[in-house]
């Protein structure tokens, strides 16, 4: 069955949404989108499914395997069951944009300018990016007498005026702040954060999605990872750390008092806190402060092309990607006996069906968790490596620590504030 490159959002409600094994999901009941400034691209960012149960929730779009003519395909049959809620930056068509005024500026329409069109429907477009972006809207002229049918236009995205973060015909500014950051990295978003007021901050900060937020406190200084989750309801503040990265999550929670720490603790899923708790229980100069618990970790008996395709998943930073670490199992840190690990350059050259356990490279000395920060870079650099394996007195592996991770706390506390390139440096 042919796979869908654009459709109307009209079309795309009330279809059904399946797993990878058909199991039907839900259907949908609309769409969330983004909308850019400038008449830049607009993005869906993912579907209002309903449930079997009537519960509605958010299925990013990212989670959509294909959009066929029958019903829309998932890439994976597991789903965030948390009821959907909108968030500033943020409209549903169907709910926000269909029925709402606009006026458009489109030069092959000279007779509906300066007129106000109401919008039928939106469509999207599937780009090479693998982004659903509208890419045009109908719109309805005047409504005739004597009800007959209305004319409709069919307008580019681009010509359309009269829809802002805020809403059709609203200016809101936390919500074009949002819209603007949406196709930000984290680092240039926390930049921007932070040179706002602090009290806008918090607001924007209060919009954001929990991974999304998780993603760019990050990449904020301490002081002010440390501001604004204090500034968060306390389930909320819980469920963002449970967003980030452990050793992350560990840091900040280092930052804030032991009490106001170990309720966040107990809030969290144990689960995600339990890493959390082990990090925080070592030394802040040592390896073991600075690792995380989940890197790439397979076993002796798996494929190339099944460690290529691990490797692959986008939620992996890149550093991490670099290296895979073989384990006897358990394979969940801290784990069974470490076996070795393989370069993914090594992987590239390899047949695919080949086994892993047969290209090792079991003569990598580890870094240990006692190991302190100066080792650790020493390490880096004599082997080349942007990620090294950490093992505990018993060749478990229990965790691996990242070059990035090192420089961030090898550099001076304000290296955030002053940027990559320190003014007055620009050679």
């Amino acid at each position: 069955m042919s796979t869908v490159t654009r459709v109307y959002a009209g079309r795309l409600r009330g279809m059904q949404v399946r797993g990878p094994d058909t199991d039907v999901i839900g259907r949908v009941r609309d769409i969330v989108v983004s909308i850019r400034p400038d008449g830049r691209s607009s993005r869906a960012l993912g579907l209002v499914v309903e449930l079997v149960n009537n519960r509605r929730i958010f299925l990013p779009m990212l989670r959509v395997a294909a959009i066929e003519p029958g019903d829309i395909t998932l890439v994976s049959g597991s789903v965030s069951l948390r009821a959907f809620q909108s968030r500033a930056g943020e409209l549903t068509i169907m709910g926000d944009m269909v029925g709402s005024r606009v006026h458009t500026d489109d030069p092959e329409f000279p007779q509906l300018h300066e007129r106000s069109l109401e919008i039928a429907d939106v469509e999207l477009e599937r780009t090479r990016t693998r982004d659903w972006v509208i890419s045009r809207v109908a719109v309805f002229g005047e409504r005739p007498k004597f009800g007959r049918s209305p004319q409709l236009f069919i307008i580019p995205w681009a010509n359309i005026h009269g829809v802002t973060a805020g809403g059709v015909g609203v200016s809101d500014s936390t919500a074009e702040i949002i819209a603007e950051f949406a196709d930000m990295r984290p680092a240039d978003v926390a930049n921007a954060l932070a040179d706002l007021p602090r009290r806008q901050r918090e607001q924007v900060a209060a919009e954001l999605n929990d991974e999304r937020l998780a993603d760019i406190l990050q990449e904020l200084p301490d002081d002010d990872q440390a501001e604004l989750i204090e500034a968060l309801g306390i389930e909320r503040a819980a469920d963002v750390l449970e967003e980030m990265d452990p050793d992350d999550a560990a840091d900040l929670l280092g930052e804030l008092p032991d009490t106001k720490a170990e309720v966040l603790l107990d809030l969290m899923d144990p689960e995600e806190s339990a890493p959390v708790r082990r990090l925080m229980s070592f030394s802040p100069d040592t390896v073991g402060a600075l690792m995380t618990p989940e890197p790439l970790i397979l076993s002796p008996q798996t494929t190339v092309a099944e460690a290529l395709a691990h490797a692959r998943n986008p939620d992996l930073p890149t550093s991490l990607a670099s290296l895979i670490f073989v384990v006897r199992p358990p394979t969940s840190t801290p784990t069974g006996r470490y076996l070795g690990c393989v370069h993914l350059q090594k992987l590239l050259r390899e047949p695919p069906s080949t086994l892993i356990a047969g290209i090792l490279d079991p003569d990598l000395p580890p870094l240990y968790a006692d190991d302190d920060q100066e080792t650790a870079a020493r390490y880096f650099a004599t082997y080349n490596l942007v990620c090294g394996p950490v093992l505990d007195e018993d060749k478990h592996l229990i965790g691996a620590v990242a070059v990035d991770d090192l420089l961030d706390h090898m550099l001076p506390e304000d290296w955030r504030e002053t940027g990559f390139r320190q003014e007055g440096n620009n050679g």
